[in-house]
């Protein structure tokens, strides 16, 4: 074990480690809910074992083409588990990112004066073919009939549900407004291809929100007011992200914009200007002339995973639907609307092809499923005495962390050897790892900490380790 590991015997390596810390209440897991003299332990996580070298066909075999870093380490890991094409099983680890990426959409939301709702799946035809999407959308939308011969879709989106909901109350007053309406929910799109795991399927959550405000001046106020919420989601969540001007496509408006992961994978063409802060999806320029149009400087191409996007909508759908409000001389008026979508599975896997190695799972620090792994020494061994320390150490963090109860995951595998676990957490990515190995039968006891978003190995007492840790921040 000795030779297999980088050790760094300096404490001041602390401070580097505490750099990546980041904010929450932690919440209980859902197997056995962690409570005082009660562990969560890692063999009791529900998981394909695709970890273990000898156990399975090579990855290739089972699940077919693999397109994407972030597709081939969700799989390999046990994040997701496919279905059918485009659509995949969520997994306890998925999930608890998946909630924790929830909870800081609802912050930023919520800072603003978002309120969240649930939509119905199911959308009757009759809305989309009021606003003439039901024939736009093509084979991309998901149709059926119900026993009766009605026939509904499956929302890709709710602008037209959503503002029915706002037609329908019919006294709404200026006073009232802006509504900030916003929910998180499944989406359906038939895709022709499905691909790229998680960041191109049929079935997906989804963050979209719908404006409603009482003039063109306020809902442009509103639109950057949404803007600036999402520029500080991403920043939250250490990723590094552009917003560029974009195309409406088929859900219209007057004004829109994406905000883009910059990745070799991603399937969008983004022109970025580096003299300026102009910048732009390639579908939205003239391409026989690629300078830019704000300073005449060359642009610079590069790719990138579409995470987020806004629109303007005008009263483009509340003319259709006579979505009104009384203004302040008591006449009716159309409210002026815009739309806001945040591809929540898509950003779970967007982060992890940008941050990820080729071979173990990097998360945001935020959104780690755990924040920390604890790995006892191996049944039968030398170090064997250590283990009911490590256990009082996980008891301890626990009952004296509070923002990381419920975050301390121990690996109570003692048929495998301390190397082989270690292996496992770093294709984890847990932001900690903490080993009782051989100095931990020292006096007093240094357990091995593993700082794995910076690659840093510390040893620390107990109470170095409740030091460090006690700086963690959740959601």
């Amino acid at each position: 074990m000795e030779g297999l590991l980088t050790r760094c015997r300096a404490l001041p390596a602390l401070a580097t480690c505490s750099r990546q810390l980041s904010g929450y209440v932690p919440r209980r897991f859902h197997h056995c809910a962690p409570r005082r003299g009660r562990r969560l332990l890692l063999s009791r996580v529900f998981q394909p074992q695709n970890l273990r070298e000898d156990q399975v066909l090579s990855l290739q075999d089972k699940f077919g083409d693999l397109t994407c870093k972030s597709q081939r380490l969700m799989l390999q890991v046990g994040l997701i588990y496919p279905a059918s094409p485009g659509c995949y099983y969520l997994l306890p680890y998925t999930v608890r990112a998946m909630e924790k990426l929830v909870r800081v959409i609802d912050q930023e939301m919520q800072a603003i004066g978002g309120q969240k709702v649930n939509m119905p799946s199911l959308s009757p035809a009759e809305l989309w073919q009021a606003t003439n999407r039901w024939d736009l959308m093509g084979k991309e939308l998901l149709r059926l009939r119900d026993r009766h011969g009605k026939e509904y879709c499956l929302g890709p989106t709710h602008e037209e549900a959503i503002t029915a909901l706002i037609a329908a109350q019919k006294k709404l007053s200026y006073k009232q407004l802006p509504f900030l309406l916003y929910q998180v929910t499944r989406k359906f799109r038939d895709e022709p291809r499905p691909r790229f795991g998680l960041l191109r399927g049929r079935e997906f959550y989804m963050k979209d929100m719908y404006t409603f405000d009482s003039s063109p001046e306020a809902a442009q106020q509103t639109y950057n007011l949404v803007c600036d919420a999402y520029c500080s989601l991403f920043s939250r969540l250490g990723l590094r992200f552009v917003k560029v001007q974009a195309d409406v496509g088929s859900i219209g408006g007057t004004m829109s914009h994406e905000f883009q992961l910059p990745v070799d994978i991603g399937e969008d063409r983004l022109a970025i200007c580096p003299h300026c802060s102009f910048s732009a999806n390639m579908e939205t320029l003239d391409l026989s002339q690629m300078n830019c149009p704000a300073c005449q400087g060359p642009l610079t191409e590069t790719k990138g995973i579409e995470v987020g996007h806004t629109f303007y909508l005008g009263t483009k759908y509340s003319s259709i639907f006579n979505a009104q409000f009384t203004n302040v001389y008591g006449k009716p008026s159309l409210a002026e609307m815009g739309c806001y979508g945040l591809g929540v599975t898509r950003i779970l896997a967007a982060a992890i092809e940008v941050l990820s190695t080729e071979d173990c799972v990097r998360w945001p620090s935020l959104l780690a499923p755990y924040q920390a792994c604890l790995i006892p020494p191996k049944k039968g061994s030398k170090e064997e005495a250590a283990s009911e320390l490590i256990g009082q150490l996980c008891d301890h963090i626990t009952e004296a962390v509070p923002q990381l109860h419920g975050e301390v995951l121990l690996d109570d595998r003692t048929h495998l050897t301390i190397g082989n676990r270690l292996k496992d957490a770093n294709k984890f990515g847990y932001p900690f790892v903490i080993i009782a190995g051989k100095r931990a039968l020292e006096d007093p006891a240094h357990f091995e900490v593993w700082c794995q978003n910076t690659g840093e190995v510390v040893f620390l007492t107990k109470d170095g380790v409740m030091d460090l840790l006690t700086q963690v921040q959740t959601i």
